[in-house]
């Protein structure tokens, strides 16, 4: 992989520094931070290793070589986690132009804005400022993380997860860390052809496909992730919207993690958009959840969302609706660019109401509560009535009252519901660290991992019985 590149041109960047064959074989990457730079050891080594190289002072900096060369040479060996019940994930060290190139490209992603700070940290984004909602001490964990920065952020965790090996012959699963939702993006949304839209897949498929791990599975041990939702990625003509990535024959059989899955495929698995609360401990996790427990609710509902240019657009209905009812519900209107790159007002809306409306969306089928439980099992559970509330948007268009129906409800009814989301919300945060080292349980990435090992090596058990 591609070095990062310094912002200073005056700090040397060391790539494939070479050293003992048992601790590492190559640097992947450097990220120069003033006044400290820091080493990610990221290709080769254990995780376990990987954080016994950690920072030099700018001080140190002309013996850097000789100071890192020696200390890698000091590794210990480590063995490989012995609590991988359903076995251990071999991550591809694929071309930086499926990854890396993407990142150092960042201006050029969009047609009409940078994406430099969204896909920035690690995936996590910039730190958030001005979160007056936020305890004060918490505030060093809200990042403005993007929606579409999961693959960035799934790499990142993985390269350090306690199942991951280098080994790939031991492997159960096979990940294949390539930015789909960055290299399709750039081509969503002005006049580029088909051949356009679909060229990096095509090339990412055809380097896996030559790789001795792939021709013995044909793919069914491998699996990805997709950082926009899935439509983006099924186009069926050349004129239609977005790439054929999940319809090119290679990718019959793989498996695929995405923010929004199509409820009918059985090869995609939804996992939860990424949020902006990165917890670095679980006393911090634990604190804010306690917050959002005793956090003094203002308005019965709120709405976050902005105005769609299509007939009958149900938001704006939603919108006028709130409007009308301001003395009990809060409206946060995201209309074009509004909420961006993020805004306070979304945090607080949320944690000054009781309930908050999420209208259908394209995989919520009308009348279907359960469609969003049984998309996101791994994480809701599937009892949505101990959470949610179903109003029939057919009813609201013919004027029934949505704060009469929420009225409905008792307090403490309200209570449980209440009780419960907050009870989900640790499977939907994106830890800042591996959830083993901060000690507290699993998150999103975690049980997304946990899953996929658990599904593939289910598969290989059964496939060795029918042998």
């Amino acid at each position: 992989m591609k070095a990062a590149k310094s912002p200073s041109s005056k700090r040397e960047l060391f790539e494939d520094l070479s050293s003992n064959d048992d601790a590492s074989r190559q640097i992947l990457m450097i990220k120069m931070l003033d006044p400290v730079i820091v080493l990610y050891v990221q290709t080769h080594l254990h995780p376990k290793q990987m954080r016994q190289i950690c920072c030099y002072t700018l001080s140190k900096s002309v013996q850097l070589r000789q100071d890192l060369t020696e200390k890698i040479s000091q590794l210990q060996p480590i063995q490989e986690s012995e609590n991988c019940e359903y076995g251990k994930v071999y991550v591809y060290n694929l071309p930086a132009i499926f990854n890396q190139e993407l990142l150092d490209s960042c201006r050029d992603l969009d047609p009409w804005h940078s994406r430099c700070n969204a896909i920035s940290n690690h995936g996590l984004g910039p730190k958030a400022t001005g979160l007056s909602a936020v305890p004060e001490n918490l505030a060093p964990s809200w990042y403005w993380t993007d929606m579409f920065a999961g693959e960035v952020l799934y790499h990142d965790r993985i390269l350090n997860h306690n199942c991951r090996t280098t080994e790939a012959e031991s492997a159960t699963a096979y990940y294949i860390p390539f930015y789909a939702g960055l290299a399709v993006g750039k081509y969503l949304f002005t006049n580029y052809t088909a051949k356009e839209r679909d060229m990096h897949c095509e090339r990412l498929l055809r380097w896996v496909h030559d790789q001795p791990t792939w021709r013995r599975s044909n793919g069914s041990d491998h699996f990805l992730m997709l950082g926009r939702m899935t439509w983006d990625f099924r186009r069926s003509r050349d004129e239609d919207w977005g790439s054929s990535f999940i319809h090119m024959p290679l990718m019959k059989r793989v498996l695929r993690l995405a923010v929004e899955r199509d409820p009918w495929d059985q090869l995609e698995i939804s996992v939860p958009y990424p949020t902006g609360f990165h917890p670095k401990s679980k006393s911090e996790m634990d604190q804010w959840l306690e917050f959002v427990r005793t956090h003094e609710r203002t308005s019965l509902f709120t709405f976050v969302g902005g105005k769609r240019k299509v007939k009958g657009d149900f938001r704006t209905i939603l919108l006028s609706h709130c409007y009308n009812e301001s003395d009990t519900c809060r409206v946060v209107d995201c209309s074009g660019t509004r909420c961006y790159d993020g805004t306070s007002e979304i945090l607080e809306a949320f944690l000054a109401s009781d309930f908050c409306l999420q209208p259908r969306e394209m995989l919520l089928r009308e009348g279907q509560r359960l469609t969003a439980c049984w998309l996101y099992q791994w994480f809701l559970g599937d009892e949505p009535e101990k959470f949610s509330i179903l109003i029939d948007r057919k009813d609201v268009r013919n004027g029934t009252s949505i704060r009469k129906v929420l009225e409905g409800f008792s307090r403490e009814e309200v209570r449980k519901m209440r009780e419960k989301v907050i009870s989900l919300v640790p499977k939907f945060v994106y830890s800042f660290m591996p959830s083993d080292e901060i000690g507290s349980g699993k998150d999103a990435f975690d049980i997304a991992i946990d899953g996929v090992l658990r599904r593939l090596q289910e598969q290989k058990w059964k496939k060795n019985m029918v042998k």
